[in-house]
């Protein structure tokens, strides 16, 4: 038979030649050959071998602690060595690890299963680092504070603050110019639903990272405190979603006659006097003040007064306008009613489709009351006072009380 005949009988046997049988292998050599892929995935895009620490990424700490595993168990290191292609099994002896290196491979995954709701690697989105997470835990430390009498009148002037709108909160965000360091003694913040007062800020101190840190201790308006870093009150604050600063009183430029660039002109408090014929109002035409918050221009706002009750179905005139910047213009007007709410005019007037309408803005408050008023909101005063319509004046003494 010639070499042609006997190359034509191979290849034609060749189609009935038995397939090369598979390597057989146990579940849990599958497994651990899925997990050494992995390990050599990270490597191909980091170029490097995972490392262990708690700065690590809990994944490249989960690789870390496998391939610390595999390096040891001999036993697997003929299934594996002909796969090492990078040279991993031979490197040299695994680092000493942190205690959380100290978990197996399923210890960590059940340690992260809470976060991702489960324990394949593959669906996990967000893991807290062990930083992160001593910082919840010094948040959530709290004590009961011993003086908090001490504190409560603080607390309860900052709350009749932001009832009044002399303080406003704002998001604790890096964007807005809050950094690190902005944090200092004596300031109030929004933390998971609770006033929290810095009462003290210790001596400063260096952190691993390099950056500057500080022992602070943090009252808080449920009568508890806490003795944590500035650094961890700065984490909490940028994770609460409803984590915000509370300003100071006199925080921005309330009423002036100039604002800066990045104000928000927010509008204006005006003040009007009655041109009514009514004998009522007449009587009283030099101290009866309309009063009011507005955002648009003041002109518009009275054009049609003569047509409408709230105006006293008559012409008016702008006595004083106070503009605004930064403020909330309803809490401002309640504010400002709440304060002459004493003064208030009681009157009747009839509408020009005959309804009876009451006006609630029109007060009897001479003018230098009202300017004295606008002077102590923009300090932050005006909380601690009322006003005295026998006297024609304001008196120190909080708001709404006898």
């Amino acid at each position: 038979m010639s070499d042609l005949d006997l190359n034509d009988l191979r290849n034609e046997l060749a189609d009935f030649a038995q397939p090369e049988k598979k390597v057989q292998r146990s579940a849990k050599e599958e497994r651990v050959i899925a997990g050494f892929e992995e390990i050599q995935r990270f490597v191909d895009q980091n170029g490097r071998a995972p490392q262990h620490g708690e700065q690590r990424d809990i994944f490249e700490r989960l690789y870390a602690v496998r391939l610390d595993r595999l390096r040891g168990l001999c036993e697997y290191h003929d299934l594996l060595t002909p796969l090492d292609h990078q040279g991993l099994l031979a490197a040299a002896e695994p680092t000493p690890s942190a205690p959380a290196e100290d978990m197996d491979d399923d210890e960590l995954l059940a340690e992260l299963d809470g976060a991702a709701g489960s324990s394949d690697i593959t669906q996990l989105r967000h893991v807290r680092s062990a930083t992160e997470k001593r910082a919840a835990e010094e948040i959530a430390n709290r004590e009961r504070c011993e003086d908090f009498d001490q504190f409560k009148p603080l607390f309860d002037a900052v709350q009749a603050d932001l009832d009044s709108g002399t303080r406003t909160t704002r998001p604790f965000v890096k964007d807005s110019g809050f950094l690190k360091a902005d944090i200092g003694q004596g300031q109030f913040f929004i933390l998971g639903g609770q006033i929290a007062y810095v009462a003290n800020v210790g001596e400063p101190i260096k952190a691993p990272n390099g950056e500057a840190d500080a022992r602070l201790r943090v009252i808080y308006s449920n009568e508890t405190e806490s003795d944590l870093l500035l650094r961890s009150l700065q984490r909490a604050l940028y994770k609460d979603e409803a984590g915000r600063r509370i300003t100071e009183p006199t925080a921005g430029p309330l009423f002036a006659s100039e604002n800066d660039e990045e104000d928000l002109a927010s509008g204006t408090i005006y003040v009007l006097r009655s041109k009514s014929d009514d004998p009522r109002v007449a009587q009283h035409r030099n101290v009866l003040h309309k009063i009011g918050v507005t955002g648009g221009q003041v002109d518009k706002r009275i054009a049609n007064a003569k047509l409408d009750p709230t105006f006293l179905m008559a012409d008016v005139e702008i006595i004083a306008t106070y503009e605004l910047f930064n403020i909330n213009r309803s809490k401002l007007e309640k504010l400002i009613h709440r304060l002459f709410g004493r003064a208030r005019l009681n009157i009747e007037i009839q509408d020009r489709f005959g309804h009876q309408v009451t006006p609630r803005e029109w007060f009897l408050v001479p003018l230098f009351v009202i300017d004295e008023a606008v002077e102590k909101i923009k300090d932050g005063s005006i909380t601690q006072f009322s006003y005295d319509p026998d006297a024609a004046k304001l008196v120190g003494r909080p708001m709404g009380s006898s």
